[in-house]
């Protein structure tokens, strides 16, 4: 799996809401080629709640109606349907490998309800959704995460981002492709960890 034009266009996007930075948000719609914004988008911005929160997910949504918008939604794309534990169970396995139950049981000890809504909304809600491979949903997770200055967590994703199916030079060039966007001291912290995590 390379990073093409179209995949650095949406972790820019991704990086640009997590971040607030709505005039990054604004010019990137207004330069998407024909064909774009399309379901990639759309399911970029629904996980955009799980690294940014709600807040900046509903500005993020206001911003680009009025910017022209986020196309049609495609037939099967509304999916309403309830958490699921099971298949966040299994995505969080596949992403944490065998650090899955060390990691489930830390957000356990926070809170025993945090920690299911992370296996059953985050995970087996919002990560597991068609319309994006879990590859690129890892890929976007490794660019917020190093936009928040994240690296425990950017350390995790990387690792999940190659157990998903990316390969660790397009782990790497995630910064790259977003380098611009985020503050240097965390370009340089992030590519120090994942020259170390996504191999």
């Amino acid at each position: 799996m390379a990073l093409d034009d179209r995949d650095r266009r949406l972790l820019r996007l991704f990086t640009a809401v997590v971040l607030g930075r709505w005039s990054a948000v604004v010019e990137l719609r207004r330069r998407a080629p024909p064909g774009e914004p399309d379901r990639t988008w759309r399911e970029a911005l629904l996980q955009a709640h799980v690294f940014a929160g709600f807040p900046r997910a509903v500005e993020a949504y206001g911003v680009l109606a009025s910017a022209g918008g986020l196309g049609e939604l495609e037939p099967d794309e509304r999916l309403g349907e309830p958490e699921r534990h099971a298949r966040g169970r299994e995505l969080f396995e596949r992403i944490y490998g065998a650090h899955a139950e060390r990691i489930r049981r830390v957000l356990e000890h926070g809170h025993p309800d945090f920690a299911a809504w992370i296996e059953g909304h985050a995970y087996g809600r919002v990560l597991s959704r068609p319309g994006l491979s879990p590859a690129k949903r890892e890929l976007l997770a490794v660019a917020a995460l190093a936009a928040l200055g994240q690296d425990r967590q950017l350390a995790s994703h990387a690792r999940g981002s190659v157990r998903c199916g990316a390969d660790g030079a397009d782990v790497r060039a995630v910064i790259d492709a977003i380098r611009d966007l985020i503050e240097p001291e965390r370009a340089a912290r992030a590519d120090e960890v994942l020259e170390h995590f996504a191999r």
